[in-house]
């Protein structure tokens, strides 16, 4: 009689605290909460259960600050609990705590509610499947829960609800799935159990969460190399296909994430020249086209790496790819993802025989606006120096780089080819400079920083590097055939230093013999 009447006082106590939670921000979770909700949980009376669970609910849409760990032990009876209804809605409390971040991962699985929770993901009920998945993907977060599932045996069951006609379950299932891609040792536990073919179909599911969750996975499992013969041995390149489809979905996320698969495919050469083949280019040059910024970076960074691969880069320029790049890097200089990676495309793709090409893009204005923009940041400046560099070295490119180099562009240059930080960017802004200096025109602007210009040539001839020893040589001798440029340098403060006039001197001498 003592035990009903005081499992009674419990059942009235929660009831009360139910009711009262309407009105606060604050659930009470003191000592006399823990006992009335262990009490109810083992309760083999499945209302005094759903009482326990529908409590927890209450807690988990309430509150705002961690839950005690000792709350945590009742769910065990209520996660195993041979009522339905029970699992249902401890398993929903269960799942808003950890999305709230009210309870900790990690003391989810050391306090044994994995177990548990692996064994709902079997249940025939698909809201208890539901809550299940979505506590495993959850869980899965972590990298240390990751090996726990796994080592719990909780891959399978994960796979087989990933193939369910609920679409919550399939959801949450792949869900979990991504996140188990996370780490290198469940990832290959996944693919062993035969993950590849599953996401490859999934990539063409109506639901498009499905599709992103999938396309997400399998972009984890593309970054390791040894995956690659296993994602490829689908009949007919399907996963190459299927993910070539993805790129032109109307979702965005899923347009941007097919193409970071296909980029960490993309370290396979042969996967490459398989996609060329496949025709993919033009999709590119849609997404290019895109007035989305993520869509036209995701594009962009796939182009990049292609066209490191000298076979790609005719059937790019046949496209008229360069054209599109053109209008790409005049409209977004300001975005440092397109502008760099657009800069590096450029560089790989010009040559003597596609110099004509660039020329009648906007890649030189493109390119030449950003060299000056005010918000160009080191990484990006470096790409569009180097690439300036590269286009400089083609006769045809160069007249059209000096039809447009102005004072503001001579300044940045000369400046940045004066700065001590970075090398590369020295190297590269006196290089154009170099390659410019014979043209009369480009002489004007850069004699108004003779000094500075002498200044860096100074250092570049006693560089312990050769190369930029060997280009200030050749700049010094170059300027020098100029008459104004000459002149001025001979009243130069500088050349008031024996040491400056004696490195001169000897370099003159040098290479005229």
């Amino acid at each position: 009689m003592h035990i009903i009447n005081q499992t009674f006082f419990y059942l009235v106590f929660l009831n009360f605290n139910c009711c009262s939670l309407a009105g606060t921000d604050t659930p009470q979770l003191d000592d006399e909460c823990l006992k009335a909700l262990r009490t109810l949980a083992v309760s083999e009376n499945p209302d005094l259960q759903q009482s326990a669970a529908i409590y927890y609910l209450h807690i988990s849409q309430q509150l705002k600050t961690p839950l005690p760990i000792d709350f945590l032990e009742p769910y065990n009876a209520l996660l195993q609990s041979s009522d339905l209804e029970v699992q249902k809605i401890a398993s929903l409390s269960l799942v808003n705590l950890l999305v709230e971040e009210n309870v900790d991962k990690e003391v989810v699985v050391q306090t044994g509610l994995l177990e548990p929770i692996l064994d709902m993901l079997e249940s025939g009920d698909h809201t208890v499947q539901c809550n299940s998945c979505a506590c495993v993907a959850t869980l899965a977060t972590s990298d240390s829960n990751r090996e726990a599932i796994t080592s719990a045996g909780g891959v399978l069951p994960v796979l087989v609800l990933a193939k369910s006609y609920d679409p919550r379950v399939q959801q949450n299932g792949v869900g979990a799935i991504l996140n188990l891609t996370r780490c290198e040792k469940t990832m290959s536990v996944l693919c062993t159990e035969g993950v590849i073919p599953l996401l490859a179909l999934l990539l063409q599911s109506p639901d498009s969460e499905v599709q992103y969750y999938s396309c997400s996975a399998l972009s984890n499992i593309a970054t390791r190399p040894e995956h690659h013969p296993a994602m490829l041995q689908l009949g007919n390149r399907y996963l190459l296909r299927a993910l070539l489809s993805l790129m032109s979905s109307p979702v965005e996320k899923n347009s941007c994430q097919s193409c970071r698969c296909l980029r960490n495919l993309s370290v396979n050469v042969s996967i490459q020249e398989e996609l060329v083949s496949l025709g993919f280019v033009a999709q590119l040059r849609e997404m290019l086209q895109s007035p989305s910024q993520p869509v036209a970076e995701s594009a962009i960074t796939l182009l990049s790496a292609l066209s490191e691969h000298s076979p790609n880069r005719e059937a790019i320029v046949e496209e008229g790819l360069l054209k599109t790049l053109g209008q790409l890097v005049h409209h977004q200089r300001t975005n440092p993802t397109i502008l760099g990676h657009c800069a590096a495309t450029i560089c790989n793709l010009s040559d003597s025989q596609s110099a004509q090409a660039v020329a009648e893009s906007q890649c030189l204005n493109g390119l030449l606006q950003a060299l000056i923009s005010p918000d160009i940041m080191e990484e990006e400046l470096l790409c569009v120096t180097a690439c300036l560099n590269h286009l400089t070295s083609f006769e045809l490119l160069k007249s059209h780089v000096i039809g447009k180099l102005n004072a503001e562009h001579a300044e940045r240059l000369v400046g940045w080819a004066g700065q001590t930080e970075n090398d590369e960017l020295s190297f590269n802004s006196a290089s154009i400079i170099s390659q410019l200096e014979e043209q009369g025109e480009v002489c004007q602007v850069l004699t108004p920083h003779t000094t500075s210009i002498l200044e860096y040539l100074l250092r570049f001839l006693r560089h312990s590097e050769g190369r930029f020893q060997q280009l200030g040589s050749v700049t010094l001798l170059n300027l020098n055939k100029d008459a104004g440029f000459s002149a001025a340098l001979a009243e130069s403060p500088l050349m008031e230093q024996q040491d400056s006039r004696d490195l001169l001197h000897t370099t003159m001498h040098t290479a005229h013999d």
